[in-house]
């Protein structure tokens, strides 16, 4: 039997083991947090960290496995590389995996090669960054990131100088590699662009766009509070999105993999890659694009990691209204309840993995770690499924003890 190493055993990561097993694999994972619930999924844990490069080459090399997946994972995905390389096994380049996985790499690399890209720099040194945000280097609005969180965690958008200091000190506090990226603000023509793809041998063959949606009343009104399918844009434009990304993956030498996308237009449709994670989207978002399009991202991922031949259709045609929408709180307290319309529940929610219950301490949303659950969903028409996750406190509401 074949052994495939899976980087990471969050709820959300549960249904690449199962996938793995599925397709009659020997599952080991590796995650550094004890409670895991994917350690009871797979055939055999470790309690290691998934960005220890050396501790997880370590345990590919007693286990001998075969593949390596950091499935819906940014700061797994360069190990995932890393031990692919060092071992031999299917895989993307390191160094480009790295590039896409580091935010003030990616913007460098896109610059020098004549992408559409913000103004931007990385730092390590919050006080250099200060400096040349109040020596004009940066038109404001400027946005603020660490070049290695995901999850939209420790994003901030600086308006004046006043704002700076305290907002570098927090981004910097998010990463791990302690490096921050400034960029100018993009403005963005209609919806922010989400989604999934897949690339085989260097193509993209499959992508599927969505509209990203925020909840402008978060502490971090920057994390995506859902995706809606599909992105309501004519095909010329999707076809432009495509062969950006597509130039991007030839000049990274990029092979066969899932990919999670965040982009935007301005109003003469210029592309503008924010991310091209190398890795399937979080929050359920390949499980929306199943439910579209027939498309199994989980299963292509794991085939990916494993060397084995995926095929998908150049005919597909998709079908029905689907989005993700992540359930949020606007402030810190103790659950008292979450209660969705009842018609809602029937009528337009595919699957509930809500992960929270009655009496649990709840967080304000500043990152997709502090989510209460996911609500996978369909609609009957565009406009309905705008709509309604444009105002889902209409039909969703959190009570508080």
């Amino acid at each position: 039997m074949k052994k495939i190493l899976l980087l990471g055993g969050s709820a959300q990561q549960v249904i690449a083991i199962e996938t793995a097993k599925k397709l009659g694999y020997y599952t080991v994972l590796c995650d550094f947090l004890t409670d895991n619930p994917g350690q009871y999924v797979a055939d055999k844990f470790y309690l290691v960290s998934t960005t220890d490069m050396d501790a997880v080459l370590d345990v590919a090399q007693k286990e001998k496995v075969d593949g390596v997946l950091a499935y819906a994972s940014d700061p797994a995905a360069p190990t995932a590389a890393y031990v692919a390389e060092k071992l031999g096994l299917p895989g993307s380049p390191y160094k480009s995996v790295k590039i896409l996985c580091n935010k003030d790499e990616f913007r460098a690399f896109l610059k020098e090669n004549g992408f559409c890209t913000p103004e931007a720099k990385g730092y390590t040194d919050t006080r250099e960054a200060l400096a040349d945000i109040k020596n004009g280097t940066f038109k404001y609005p400027i946005i603020v990131k660490p070049v290695d969180s995901s999850g939209s965690k420790g994003v901030s958008r600086i308006d004046c100088a006043e704002q700076a200091e305290k907002l570098l000190e927090y981004a910097m506090s998010y990463s791990r590699g302690h490096r921050i990226i400034v960029e100018e603000f993009v403005e963005k023509y209609g919806y922010q662009i989400a989604g999934d793809g897949l690339s085989v041998d260097g193509t993209l063959v499959f992508r599927y766009f969505a509209n990203d949606h925020f909840d402008e009343r978060c502490k971090n009104p920057f994390v995506p509070v859902a995706a809606s399918f599909p992105y309501n844009m004519p095909d010329d434009v999707q076809n432009k999105i495509h062969a950006t990304i597509q130039r991007l993956l030839t000049l990274l030498g990029m092979r066969t993999s899932t990919y999670n996308f965040d982009m935007r237009i301005d109003k003469d449709y210029n592309v503008y890659l924010m991310e091209v994670a190398p890795r399937d989207g979080g929050n359920y978002i390949p499980q929306a694009i199943r439910y579209a399009t027939g498309v199994d991202l989980v299963e292509c991922s794991v085939k990916a990691a494993m060397g084995e031949k995926i095929e998908i259709s150049a005919q597909i045609q998709p079908k029905g209204f689907w989005a993700y929408y992540a359930v949020h709180s606007l402030k810190d307290g103790i659950l008292k309840q979450v209660i969705i319309d009842p018609e809602v529940e029937k009528n337009h929610v595919a699957e509930n993995h809500l992960i929270v219950k009655p009496g649990d301490e709840i967080h304000s949303f500043i990152g997709a770690n502090s989510t209460l659950g996911i609500l996978v969903m369909k609609f009957d028409t565009l406009e309905q499924m705008l709509d309604m996750i444009e105002h889902a406190d209409k039909w969703i509401q959190i009570e508080y003890k």
